[in-house]
C-alpha cells in the first residue's frame, strides 16, 4: 500500500486533467479547473478543445497548471494548412502546450514526408507553446511502425510523443510505451512521454512509472517529461493517497 500511495502521489503531478467529450461546456471546464488545484498539489496541466483555451485562461491564473489543447483531433488528418491555422488560433488563445494527432494513417500507408512537413509546420506555428505529437498506436499497431513514428515526431522536434486521442479501441499500453520511451532514451532522453486512453487507476499509472524508472532513470519521470492523459485517473490517485477504496469509471473520452 505505501508504494501505491508514493505512485498516487507522484502521479498526481503528471496528468493532464483531461475533458474532451463530445458534449463539453463551459460550465464542465469551469469544473475542470477547479478540480486541477487539489489539496496534495497541482496536476500538470488540463486539456481541453481549443474553443475552451480563452475561457480557461482566467480561472488558472496564478497557479502552476497548464492549458493544453488538442489540434488535427481525433482522426489525424493531412489537410496541414487548416492543422495550423488551428495551432495558431489556440496559442494566440493562450495554449501552453499543443496536442498534435499527425496523419497517423497517411504515415502507416507510407506518406512519411506528409507526417514530416506536418509536423514540423505545426512546431513552428505552436512556438512558444510546447507541442505534443499523439501517434495514435494502437492504429499503428506494429512495433516496428510505432517506432518509426516516434522517432519522427522525435527528429521534427516534439516536446513530448503521446500514445493516443482516447478516442478508438485501443489506446495506452505497456508495449507501445515501452517502444516510445526507448525512442526517447535514443534520442537523447529530453523529450517527454504521455500515456493517454485508458490509464484510471493507480495500479496501472504505476506500470507505465515504472517503465520509465527503468528505461530512463529514476528521477527522469517530471512534469516536464512525463504526463498522464486522463480523466477518471485523478479520482483514483486522491482516494488512495486518503487511503480510500474507490470504483474508478471509464475515462471520460
Amino acid at each position: 500500500m505505501t508504494s501505491l500511495v508514493a505512485a498516487a502521489q507522484r502521479a498526481l503531478l503528471l496528468v493532464d486533467l483531461t475533458d474532451l467529450t463530445d458534449h463539453c461546456t463551459e460550465a464542465a471546464v469551469a469544473s475542470l479547473c477547479k478540480k486541477a488545484v487539489t489539496p496534495h498539489g497541482p496536476v500538470a496541466a488540463i486539456c481541453i478543445y481549443p474553443r475552451f483555451v480563452g475561457f480557461a485562461k482566467p480561472l488558472l491564473a496564478g497557479t502552476a497548471v497548464k492549458i493544453a489543447t488538442v489540434v488535427n483531433f481525433p482522426h489525424g488528418g493531412t489537410d496541414t494548412d487548416a492543422v495550423v491555422e488551428e495551432t495558431e488560433g489556440a496559442v494566440v488563445a493562450g495554449a501552453d502546450e499543443i496536442d498534435l494527432v499527425f496523419p497517423y494513417q497517411a504515415f502507416a500507408d507510407g506518406y512519411h514526408a506528409t507526417a514530416e512537413d506536418q509536423i514540423r509546420r505545426v512546431k513552428a506555428a505552436a512556438s512558444p507553446a510546447r507541442l505534443k505529437v499523439i501517434l495514435e498506436t494502437g492504429k499503428l499497431v506494429a512495433p516496428e511502425l510505432i517506432r518509426a513514428a516516434a522517432d519522427l515526431a522525435l527528429a521534427c522536434g516534439a516536446n513530448f510523443i503521446k500514445t493516443s486521442t482516447g478516442k478508438v479501441e485501443v489506446n495506452a499500453t505497456p508495449e507501445a510505451a515501452r517502444i516510445m520511451l526507448e525512442a526517447i532514451k535514443a534520442a537523447g532522453g529530453t523529450a517527454g512521454f504521455k500515456a493517454a486512453g485508458g490509464v484510471r487507476t493507480t495500479a496501472e499509472a504505476a506500470i507505465y512509472l515504472n517503465l520509465a524508472d527503468e528505461i530512463l532513470g529514476p528521477n527522469w519521470a517530471t512534469p516536464e517529461t512525463f504526463r498522464f492523459g486522463a480523466s477518471g485517473l485523478l479520482d483514483d490517485l486522491l482516494a488512495t493517497i486518503g487511503g480510500k477504496a474507490t470504483t474508478t469509471t471509464k475515462a471520460a473520452y
